[in-house]
């Protein structure tokens, strides 16, 4: 532990130099995606409450095929928290006083720098603040992880290609913002994939629509059965006889709110059925009312022996910007919370 905590200090002081040199262009937020910065005490880092902290944001990215943590971290005692270690985008302040009365949690979005999110966690004792830290484990990561997706979506907004959204309109009347590097597609019948089509880092996107029947479209049995078709007719493996596939055993999936709307997300691992290649891959299905069908988009990714996590997720952001006939685009994805409801045939979620 010792180890690790010396080379995240080492991170901290370049991330500190590169902070220094942009001073003078004004207030613009330093470091890189997924890179944290907790303000705490020294001692109290090194303390249970601290380390249940550290183990929060240290936690495994999910549906990758091997172990990457959710965040980069750094940290800095309040007394050298200055106007540079300010800048840098995701900030967490851990603020333990027995003034407080029960843990609370408190987030200023852009306070010293943009864009930034700076979340303080208040709490009475360090037992509280443990047990809430440890408690609201996914709360605290998918917080500063739809902060970051929603950055990379305010990219896309002007840098996506409008190319592939030509397309993507032309297919299904939908729209949707991809990074403009994914520039070779292949059209199929109610499909289509887009890809950098280069190495070591390939990434790709998908899109395919099906027929609406009932809620058990929304199963995970029916998806990965509706995947596999899809997969094994579109995208062939480099030697005859092998096709892409799901990995049924590593794939989850959950119900979420997107732009208003129910999708089902799944989250897990691809292979190409008859040889060894494979990758993580995550997908959005959702209802399209207006034409009573099913609308699945997916990014995955093949980067053998590179690092998957912030790739996946820097495609992932794209999955939000999807829009369906008739709505508006999505601006940002939500912070607080997410409400789960199933849609029903011929209804719209106003309806409900």
């Amino acid at each position: 532990m010792k180890k690790n905590l010396s080379l995240a200090g080492m991170t901290l002081v370049l991330i500190v130099l590169l902070g220094s040199c942009g001073m003078k262009s004004g207030n613009t937020s330093s470091g890189r995606a997924y890179e944290l910065l907790v303000v705490v005490d020294h001692d109290l880092w090194e303390r249970p409450a601290g380390r249940a902290l550290h183990d929060v944001l240290d936690s495994d990215v999910p549906g990758l095929p091997q172990s990457e943590p959710a965040f980069s971290i750094m940290y800095t005692s309040p007394k050298n928290y200055d106007s540079v270690l300010k800048l840098i985008r995701n900030i967490i302040i851990v603020d333990i006083q027995d003034i407080y009365t029960k843990v609370t949690l408190k987030y200023v979005r852009n306070e010293y720098a943009s864009p930034q999110m700076v979340l303080t966690i208040q709490a009475p004792n360090e037992a509280e603040f443990m047990k809430y830290v440890t408690d609201n484990k996914q709360a605290i990561v998918g917080f500063f992880t739809k902060a970051e997706m929603n950055r990379q979506i305010d990219l896309l907004k002007d840098e996506h290609s409008t190319m592939i959204s030509a397309k993507v309109d032309s297919i299904f009347g939908c729209d949707i913002w991809l990074p403009g590097e994914l520039a070779s597609y292949k059209v199929g019948k109610d499909f289509f994939w887009a890809s950098n089509n280069t190495e070591p880092v390939n990434l790709n996107f998908v899109m395919y629509s099906y027929p609406y029947r009932d809620e058990d479209t929304f199963t995970t049995p029916y998806f990965i059965h509706k995947r596999d078709s899809v997969m094994a007719a579109n995208i062939p493996g480099e030697r005859p006889g092998t096709y892409m596939s799901t990995d049924s055993l590593l794939t989850d999936t959950r119900a979420i709110t997107v732009n208003k709307d129910y999708a089902m997300e799944a989250r897990g691992l691809w292979k190409m059925k008859g040889d060894f290649m494979g990758g993580p891959y995550v997908s959005h299905s959702r209802v399209d009312q207006k034409n009573q069908r099913v609308i699945t988009v997916e990014v995955f990714v093949y980067s053998p022996s590179k690092s998957k996590a912030n790739n996946i997720r820097r495609m992932e952001a794209s999955l939000y910007t999807l829009k369906l006939p008739g709505e508006r685009p999505l601006e940002q994805i939500a912070i607080d919370g997410e409400e789960e409801s199933k849609p029903e045939v011929g209804s719209s979620q106003s309806d409900k």
